[in-house]
């Protein structure tokens, strides 16, 4: 049975007389969250106090829920784990793909596409290592040419967070590991937007956030994919004590957990937890297959509305299909100031320097209407140049 978009719509809590399409940057209140939470807080932290641990299952949240963001991503069962950061699992993962790279090699490839975050916890790890490590950055196009037997390690954000360019993960794994290459993916912009198949392709290590497409609210936490042929043999950089094979053993040194569970690091945001638990439930019944197809029709349908009615913009998003991720992104040298105007008029995207407007298209609650009139307002903000008033121009901290 086709999924139903409309019924995934009522999930959500969306204001009124707004069109949101930044949820590649934060996703929407999920209905159900506020509940879950309030239940979480009352009954169990509330009644429960400390045997909230094992009576409510606090401390099985980071499996059972890597398992469920597993499934959107391809992921096999028990091969994800979910806490802490986006960084630190950037951190943990590259350090434990050079660990497993070639003897001799100490490269690490990316592009220049890679969100910053990733670049610089790469800079970080390599200026610890020392050892001649190198962090190479080359065009997002250029990946494939660029390796070679010299690369340790190639890491990469699927989606450009800043185009919406996508890369081939099957294909660039293949040749990466053809030529002996550990491979790290970034999924922060194709978990929940696209089909991820990390088991078909074969990856080694895979990273995320579930505050984007997943909708699991501000600060929710991150997740790390560990293929099953490498889990026994990963040493975290960061062991933790709930990486730990029995933290509550208290032993002086470390010993890493099995599998996944090693690439635990701090103690799990329950609460966090509780509303991506909630957030999760939306997807259940949703057909990836048919989310890509329905994502492509509305990010086809703006980018001609929009290209139609505003020709000063100029289209940054790859036009083929198969390039793209769930994102339309257009330029302009006063994108800042045009995306506040937008805001104001009742249409949510965002910024990217230096010069990206930046929109998300979630099919799980947008719709044709919906693009149509983005469109239709984007189309009167740059026709009026009502962007050209000096409190759109006024830079906040975040875009």
């Amino acid at each position: 049975m086709p999924t139903d978009f409309t019924a995934t719509r009522a999930l959500f809590d969306l204001p009124e007389a707004l069109i949101y399409l930044d949820g590649n940057s934060l996703g929407p209140l999920p209905r159900a969250a506020a509940a879950r939470v309030a239940q979480t807080v009352t009954d169990e932290w509330g009644q429960m106090l400390i045997g909230g641990w094992n009576r409510a299952g606090w401390m099985d949240q980071p499996a059972r829920l890597g398992d469920r963001v597993g499934r959107l991503i391809g992921a096999e069962p028990g091969s994800v784990v979910l806490g802490d950061t986006l960084s630190i699992k950037v951190y943990q993962a590259l350090a434990s793909a050079l660990e497993l790279a070639a003897p001799g090699r100490r490269v690490v490839l990316s592009d220049s596409g890679n969100f910053p975050t990733d670049l610089y916890m790469a800079e970080g790890l390599i200026r610890s290592l020392g050892q001649g490590h190198e962090l190479r950055v080359v065009a997002p196009e250029a990946v494939a040419a660029a390796l070679d037997e010299t690369i340790a390690v190639v890491m990469l954000t699927e989606v450009d967070y800043r185009t919406g360019r996508k890369h081939d993960m099957a294909a660039l794994t293949a040749k990466a590991h053809e030529l002996g290459i550990v491979t790290v993916w970034d999924l922060a912009h194709s978990a929940g937007a696209l089909p991820v198949d990390l088991a078909a392709a074969a990856a080694d290590f895979a990273v995320g956030c579930t505050y984007k497409y997943l909708n699991g609210g501000p600060g929710a936490p991150a997740f790390i994919y560990v293929a099953p042929r490498h889990a026994e043999r990963v040493r975290p950089a960061l062991s933790g004590w709930l990486g730990h094979d029995a933290p509550f053993a208290f032993e002086p040194a470390y010993r890493p957990g099995r599998g996944i569970e090693r690439m635990r690091v701090g103690t799990p945001p329950v609460l966090q937890m509780a509303a991506l638990d909630a957030a999760l439930d939306a997807w259940e019944g949703v057909d990836m297959a048919d989310l890509r197809a329905r994502s492509l029709e509305l990010t086809d349908q703006f980018i001609a509305e929009v290209e139609a009615a505003c020709p000063m913009l100029t289209l940054a998003t790859p036009r083929a299909h198969a390039e793209r991720g769930s994102q339309v992104s257009f330029g302009h040298p006063q994108g800042y100031a045009i995306m506040q105007a937008l805001i104001a008029e009742g249409v949510v995207g965002d910024f990217r320097a230096p010069d990206i407007l930046r929109f998300g298209f979630t099919p799980l609650y947008i719709s044709n209407e919906d693009v149509s009139m983005a469109a239709a307002v984007l189309a009167d903000v740059m026709a009026q140049e009502l962007w050209d008033r000096p409190e759109y121009h006024a830079r906040s901290r975040v875009t």
